[in-house]
């Protein structure tokens, strides 16, 4: 299965985006969230090996050049409907991860009729149910603490930046991620009232050791989008695709928008958008 590094310019060639693609079939885009484009590596490599993974990787993160006039969310949602329609995909299934979920949920609010499913990941995006359960912001916290919210089990799943070079990236991805979303941090007031207007099959899969966004955040955030699948997931945090990805696997496989062509051979797109919900 080749993995091929792709890149094209959008909005009349101003903005510059690169992305990976790998596998074929069903197409599945995969958003990453402030822990960048490698963060979504493992999944990605399991969605292509029986569909097509498309990951983009925000302007701004990894490296990559972001002009100074792009610097919302909502830009970023417009920016890969854009991709979708550039590279003419169909039926394709929306996978987020953290603020990638929040990405995910603006486009699905757009209703392209070349999006069949929404898949979120421990997103982001919503208030915040009481000011004393705020979004935690990883960088404001210790060094030696910030896994431990990140992950359920740290010692074997957190990759430590320990290269001054990794360490600017790291940098540089969370000054791409405050652009986006640094105020109010992670979330917008009106985002849980809009996402009743989202009509695609959905599931919030949760990974419930997440100390950076806890369960109920996540319960309250599928309870907003009509319909939606709540999946909680054991042993896992704010990355339940790293830690659980056998797990996440299945669940994404549950959601009807997501069955891949089927034996006889129809294609998916024959085969309507209607899920379980």
């Amino acid at each position: 299965m080749a993995n091929t590094n792709r890149s094209l310019h959008l909005f009349a060639e101003a903005l510059p985006l690169s992305f990976s693609d790998q596998g074929s079939g069903r197409a599945f885009l995969v958003l990453h969230g402030g822990a960048g484009p490698a963060s979504m590596a493992g999944l990605a490599e399991a969605l292509g090996g029986s569909g097509r993974a498309i990951v983009p990787t925000h302007p701004g993160f990894a490296g990559q050049p972001r002009p100074e006039w792009f610097h919302r969310v909502g830009d970023l949602a417009l920016a890969y409907l854009a991709l979708l329609e550039r590279l003419d995909l169909r039926d394709v299934v929306l996978v987020g991860s953290s603020i990638g979920g929040w990405i995910a949920a603006e486009m699905a609010l757009r209703r392209s009729p070349r999006v069949a499913g929404l898949i979120l990941l421990n997103p982001v995006g919503i208030e915040p149910a009481s000011p004393d359960r705020p979004i935690v912001n990883p960088v404001a916290l210790p060094v030696a603490e910030r896994a431990a919210y990140a992950f359920h089990n740290p010692e074997r799943f957190a990759a430590v930046p320990s290269t001054p070079e990794a360490q600017a990236m790291l940098a540089a991805n969370h000054k791409a991620m405050l652009a986006y979303a640094g105020e109010p941090f992670m979330h917008d007031p009106m985002l849980r009232a809009r996402l009743a207007a989202i009509t695609l099959p959905a599931t919030v899969i949760w990974g419930e050791s997440d100390r950076i966004v806890d369960v109920g955040y996540g319960r309250r955030y599928a309870a907003s989008i009509p319909g939606a699948r709540f999946e909680p997931v054991s042993q896992a945090g704010h990355f339940p695709h790293i830690e659980k990805l056998e797990r996440v696997m299945q669940l994404i496989a549950d959601l009807p928008a997501a069955k891949g062509v089927e034996d006889d051979g129809q294609d998916p797109q024959d085969q309507g958008a209607g899920g379980r919900r």
